[in-house]
């Protein structure tokens, strides 16, 4: 496998719980309380686990950064508002997401079961890392979710006939419980991959499909470093939404919903070099139990399930998956055998250890 500089790559396998435990001494000795390093480092090797590199602990470099720039507040939690009881405005206060999204599901769930649906509005987060893992809280309590997110840091989708970027990848999540078989997670970002997908595979050296990116002067590429790092005219590229116009209606009702909506803010300035990502998410909770469609909604889900299994196999592929099926297959696998970062990678997380004096 080649590298950015062409030599070949060496790739490091971890265990989970000795690479939670460096992640943690790195984001603690940059200023957050034991607690908050814990639960920062957990969720990003979960995202690990989960196959989602791109949201993993490849991140924490760009936290630390943004923590020394003062874009990130360590120790920081949610403020409210506003709260109606099943309306709630929360100000994230730029602490770190992991820490303000999981106080906010959590206040969320607790009105939801209590009014049967809550309605939330989550402003100025640091990046909220996988939004799958909200939605997985949710489920857990036999909650549907939906969260739509948008994202304030350099604009890196191209809108439907644009030749730059505007945007950001403004993820769209629901979860859905299934009673008692797993619960259907669907999370994706509106470009068509997720932008650290891209540093991954720009770390790697690897190219990606011509359809996904644009470089500098808008044609088609398979640099993914067109993303990563300013090109020869100091200029980037930038992803493509899914989907084409489809895709770019879905990232613009996310910057309106997680942006406007929420008192965030949507992006409509230039570019700068702030290594801070911050997010807004809209998300509404319901409870189908006090919505009285609870036996019918197990009912009705598990049969067309089932009816959805019964398609034979495509040429080539294994079956019907369901949306967080091949994380919970992911997480099986790396547990046991380890999760591999790339040396690229590697090196920038030593770097951030070092920028804070941490002994990892």
């Amino acid at each position: 496998m080649a590298s950015r500089s062409g030599d070949v790559t060496m790739n490091h396998l971890v265990q989970a719980a000795p690479l939670r435990a460096q992640i943690t001494s790195i984001v603690q000795a940059a200023g957050s309380s034991p607690e908050e390093a814990h639960k920062v480092a957990a969720n990003l090797v979960m995202a690990n686990l989960s196959g989602h590199d791109s949201h993993g602990v490849g991140m924490a470099p760009r936290y630390i950064d943004a923590v020394l720039e003062g874009g990130l507040q360590p120790n920081t939690g949610i403020k409210v508002l506003l709260d109606t009881g099943p309306m709630l405005s929360l100000d994230g206060q730029r602490g770190y997401g992991q820490i303000t999204g999981e106080q906010a599901m959590l206040m969320g769930i607790e009105r939801a079961k209590q009014f049967g649906v809550c309605t939330f509005a989550l402003g100025h987060s640091h990046h909220l890392g996988r939004i799958g893992h909200f939605a997985e809280m949710a489920v857990a309590q036999g909650l549907v979710s939906m969260h739509f997110v948008n994202v304030l840091s350099r604009p890196v989708v191209a809108p439907f006939g644009g030749g730059d970027g505007r945007f950001g990848t403004n993820p769209c999540c629901i979860g859905i419980p299934m009673g008692s078989a797993p619960p259907f997670v669907l999370d994706y970002a509106t470009s068509r991959v997720a932008q650290g997908k891209m540093r991954v595979a720009y770390n790697k050296g690897e190219a990606v499909p011509q359809d996904w990116l644009i470089d500098e002067h808008g044609h088609p590429t398979t640099n993914p470093g067109v993303v990563v790092v300013p090109q020869s005219n100091g200029l980037f590229g930038a992803l493509r939404t899914f989907g084409d116009h489809k895709g770019f209606g879905m990232a613009i009702a996310c910057e309106l919903l997680g942006g406007a909506l929420t008192g965030g803010g949507t992006w409509h300035r230039p570019a700068d070099n702030q290594r801070a990502v911050l997010n807004g998410m809209l998300t509404v909770l319901i409870d189908p139990v006090r919505l009285g469609t609870q036996d019918a909604f197990e009912q009705e889900a598990a049969a067309f399930v089932a009816w959805l299994r019964e398609s034979p196999p495509a040429p080539g592929s294994q079956g019907v998956l369901l949306a967080g099926e091949p994380e919970r297959q992911a997480r099986v696998l790396r547990e046991r055998d380890g999760i591999e970062i790339d040396e690229a990678t590697w090196q920038e997380i030593q770097e951030s250890a070092r920028k804070v004096g941490a002994k990892i």
